[in-house]
């Protein structure tokens, strides 16, 4: 492939030509004032809302949009300038500095990863530092970009593709976790040397609250607002059908089936024929992103990774992390026995914090996502409401276990005095790395959709057979619906 080629298929994919036919037999709706719950998939009418107020959906209770008493491009810019000024400062400041016995040691942020490097735990210290360093910089470089552009009337159509990926890059840029891996790692060299800290250890906390700040007040909503919608949409055999914009207003939604929702902007297309529930449908006229109803390969994709998990999880608890040397002699040390050091030197808090982000938060992801994929499997009915919070849950806390992988590549990088002292890392590290990646993976491919997809399947069969609807448990449908009726119909924004 040329570079000719490659520039082609580049504009291609930013700014599609609409050279393409019109397929005048088909058409598509284009509804406004309606939004997809993406945890439940409950298609819901959703007033304007008015500044410092939000909606939640009615089923799970999930967020579904929001509107800041702030400016809604002014004030997160202002938090982005904040951060791309203090990222900058964090890279030539200094992390730490430890005087043992005369001899001292100063180390950065960039050093932890190298010296992983140097020690053949290459895989490790790529994984810091792109969460570290290349990952928080990527992201405050986007949203720049972002924001700078949505001051503009029209959004430029290289916009969308920076908003979707800012979407995916954004839970990698794990500077918060990062801070809390530099407080553990403080903990435990004080009983070693003197420790001094240095200018890059307030500069990321700082840029933890402001990077914060910026995801706090930022509207995507209107963003996409001025965004110019194409008037036709292209399908994946490379046809385009005219797109006509309705109100959810002037009558009844079409059936479930034949709607579907972009995940990356959150327009609502409704066809004049089903869609299929993994095929593409085409390429949304808004964001350029590839339609489809639910995430391909969900379950088998999640369980694959869910068992690659497991596989790892064994040797990370069972092989050391880290082998502490002091005056030649020197002991392995596994996650466990570093969380009872901790509880041992008195620093009961963050042992209980170590204990509880290295090994309970990843056992209760993969007994939650087992569960989930078990339950979705079987069309289970019962606690659905409560496996859409666990879910959420999950997505959240899923960074965190990272602790210990930040905790090793400092001290590995502070710690470096021959036979003295020093910290070398060891393959218990790399399994639980593995381990959190992993899980973090599974959650993104899992679909809390089709939780409940596989009830709505189970309650079609079940009352298509009376026999079977008389003696089930399952909540009345023609109830439920005439109770979303209700509610969509009068929907009161909740404050923010």
């Amino acid at each position: 492939m040329n570079v000719s080629h490659f520039t082609a298929l580049l504009r291609e994919a930013v700014t599609p030509v609409q050279d393409s036919p019109v397929d005048e037999t088909r058409h598509v709706h284009l509804v406004h004032g309606v939004v997809e719950c993406p945890c439940c998939g409950l298609f819901q009418k959703l007033p304007p809302l008015k500044p410092g107020t939000q909606a939640r959906c009615l089923r799970c209770n999930q967020s579904l949009d929001r509107r800041n008493r702030t400016a809604p491009i002014a004030t997160p810019l202002a938090f982005c300038i904040s951060s791309a000024a203090l990222y900058l400062a964090m890279l030539f400041s200094t992390l730490m500095m430890l005087d043992l016995y005369g001899r001292q040691r100063t180390v950065d942020i960039i050093t932890g990863p190298i010296e992983l490097l140097h020690e053949g735990w290459g895989e490790v210290g790529v994984l810091v530092a792109i969460v570290t360093i290349l990952a928080p910089g990527v992201v405050i470089a986007m949203m720049g970009m972002i924001l700078t552009a949505a001051l503009r009337p029209t959004l430029p159509s290289w916009v969308p593709h920076l908003l979707k990926w800012y979407e995916v890059l954004r839970p990698w840029s794990m500077v918060e976790v990062y801070i809390l891996g530099v407080f553990v790692a403080y903990t435990k060299l004080v009983d070693l040397a003197f420790v001094e800290v240095g200018a890059a250890v307030y500069l990321v906390a700082s840029l933890m609250v402001t990077m914060a700040a910026t995801d706090a007040t930022l509207d995507t909503e209107l963003i996409w607002q001025q965004r110019k919608i194409d008037p036709c949409m292209r399908t994946m055999d490379g046809k385009r059908l005219r797109l006509e914009a309705v109100s959810a207003e002037e009558g009844a939604l079409a059936p479930s089936d034949s709607r579907v929702s972009c995940l990356a902007c959150g327009v609502v297309l409704e066809f004049d024929h089903p869609v299929s529930a993994t095929q593409p449908v085409g390429f949304c006229p808004r964001c350029g992103h590839v339609v489809r109803k639910r995430k391909r390969d969900s379950l088998s994709r999640t369980v694959a990774l869910l068992v690659s998990a497991i596989v790892f999880y064994l040797p990370a608890n069972i092989y050391p992390v880290m082998t502490v040397i002091r005056m030649g002699a020197g002991t392995g040390h596994t996650i466990v026995e570093g969380a009872i050091e901790l509880w041992t030197d008195g620093m009961i808090p963050l042992s209980l914090l170590v204990l509880f982000a290295s090994v309970t938060v990843p056992v209760l992801k993969v007994i939650g996502l087992i569960v989930m994929v078990v339950a979705t499997h079987r069309h289970s009915t019962r606690g659905l409401v409560l496996r859409s919070k666990l879910y959420r849950i999950i997505d959240i806390v899923g960074r965190w276990s990272m602790i210990d992988v930040f905790m090793v590549s400092i001290l590995v990088a502070v710690v470096r005095f021959s036979h003295m002292a020093s910290i070398t890392a060891n393959g218990g590290m790399v399994c639980f790395a593995a381990v959190v990646v992993l899980t973090i993976f599974a959650v993104h491919t899992f679909d809390p959709r089709l939780m409940w997809d596989a009830v709505e399947k189970k309650k079609a069969v079940q009352s298509a057979s009376p026999q079977n609807r008389a003696g089930s448990d399952l909540p009345d449908q023609a109830g439920e619906r005439n109770h979303a009726v209700a509610y969509l119909g009068n929907m009161e924004p909740d404050r923010a």
